[in-house]
């Protein structure tokens, strides 16, 4: 009788929602608040927070749990930084060397600073550009007022909540009122090594302080090919009353980075904040952004793209809330997509019963430009108020539009050009809001690289 062979047993599979790791344990969330001699409240809300985290499905609205796909990030071995390593001293001010382009540029390389600059005329109007350890060490009370408020993270949001337990590195900016930062501000995240990082940025604008931020993420030298990276952040930002924010982010990291991005807005009476944001890189994109109008008068715009190609996936989620009087919200979701690349465009409008005379638009708009790509639409309205303005939503999802091929080509345009013309104008109302020149030139570079490397590699569909 022959005996029967033994076979290894299978490892489980993983549904689309099950989260990507295990690391993540109230064990390890203490030995972080240990490593950091953290007071008794920190630990605490730390402690708070994970079980918050712990309680949570991946995707809380059902609408959208059909499209949550999390099986291409496998991240058990890419282990979290413990601790984060600050510079000593505070942001130097007028330390810009030959670049005048910006108030302040913060720079920062794994868990280490590399670089920490302010401009003097920012840093003499009070300005703080700094990471959170440096806050806490500075200005203990500060600190504690932007670490414990709960009124900004999303209830519902589980990413959030890990960022809040598990943050080893964070970046606080503050501008006090009445302040106008004439110059762009420069956060920069090199990231890719094999590990996971987990971080908040936290902006705070005074009332009637002006500024813009441009966000930079950018691969490291240290990456390894097919070892997969997870960036984890939260970026919190609280306007107060009549001020004003414009804040672009630029995502191009590198090939196995697994970004998880939770944006959180309260905008206060009169204030006006503008969102730029661009996802050309990444393995696995999930990027949430919520917006709460909570003051009368209250201005958000919000314009993301992204640029998919290869298997990439990115998914985007965007919550936006009426509550204050004569709002305006005006959110722009876009998405190029190249060979078997997919994206996700969530979107929902809120309009409380409080929210009278809201103006409020939502528009997601996918272009495919192989058969194999896959964009999906989902714009959604929740209206408790009538008493409105406007509220409406668009979207569609197809090739490029032959129209405008056929306009083109009869002004004497190649076909590949026409249809590098129409994508790369598709993608600039994003790029032309980012506020920084060099920045601004660098991502229509990358646009651009992207597309002729679609043509080289057929991810792009003949213009035969």
């Amino acid at each position: 009788m022959t005996a029967a062979i033994e076979r290894p047993a299978r490892a489980p599979r993983r549904a689309p929602g099950d989260l990507p790791f295990t690391f993540l344990t109230e064990a390890l969330v203490t030995a972080i608040s240990d490593r950091h001699d953290e007071p008794a409240w920190m630990r605490e809300d730390r402690l708070a927070a994970f079980a918050r985290f712990a309680a949570m499905p991946v995707e809380p609205n059902r609408l959208y749990t059909p499209y949550v796909d999390l099986r291409a990030a496998s991240l058990d071995g890419a282990l979290p930084y413990a601790t984060a390593q600050d510079l000593a001293a505070a942001p130097t001010a007028g330390a810009h060397g030959a670049d005048d382009a910006t108030a302040g540029l913060l720079v920062l390389d794994g868990e280490a600073v590399t670089t920490a600059t302010i401009s003097a005329e920012a840093a003499a109007a009070g300005v703080r550009l700094m990471t959170l350890g440096q806050l806490a060490m500075t200005d203990h009370a500060a600190f504690k007022t932007l670490i414990a408020d709960d009124t900004v993270l999303p209830a519902d949001d589980t990413f959030a909540w890990m960022a809040r337990a598990a943050w080893t590195q964070g970046v606080a900016l503050m501008v006090p009122a009445g302040v106008r930062v004439d110059r762009p501000i420069v956060i920069r995240w090199i990231v890719g090594a094999p590990r996971t990082q987990i971080a908040r940025t936290v902006i705070v604008l005074g009332e009637g302080a002006e500024a813009s931020v441009v966000e930079e993420l950018i691969a490291g030298d240290d990456l390894v090919p097919g070892a997969q990276a997870l960036l984890s952040m939260t970026t919190e930002v609280r306007l107060a009353a009549n001020a004003k924010l414009a804040l672009a982010s630029l995502q191009e990291t590198g090939p196995d980075q697994i970004v998880f991005q939770q944006r959180t807005a309260r905008i206060g009476e009169g204030s006006d904040l503008r969102w730029a944001l661009a996802q050309l890189g990444g393995r696995l994109v999930r990027s949430r952004v919520d917006n709460v109008l909570a003051g009368d008068r209250s201005t958000v715009e919000q314009t993301e793209i992204v640029f998919g190609a290869d298997d990439q996936l990115h998914d985007l989620t965007s919550y936006t809330r009426h509550v204050g009087r004569d709002t305006t919200g005006h959110l722009l979701s876009k998405g190029v997509l190249l060979d078997k690349s997919r994206s996700y465009l969530k979107g929902m409008i809120s309009i409380e019963k409080t929210a009278i005379g809201t103006d409020s638009y939502l528009g997601e708009f996918g272009m495919n430009l192989s058969k194999l790509a896959r964009a999906v639409a989902i714009p959604s309205l929740e209206i408790d108020q009538p008493d409105c303005r406007r509220a409406a939503h668009s979207s569609s999802v197809g090739p490029i539009d032959e129209s405008q091929l056929f306009y083109l080509e009869s002004r004497g345009i190649n076909p590949d050009d026409a249809r590098k013309f129409i994508v790369l104008g598709f993608l600039e109302p994003v790029v032309a809001r980012v506020p920084l020149e060099d920045a601004r030139e660098r991502l229509r570079e990358a646009l651009e690289t992207k597309w002729e490397a679609g043509l080289v590699s057929g991810g792009v569909a003949s213009a035969a």
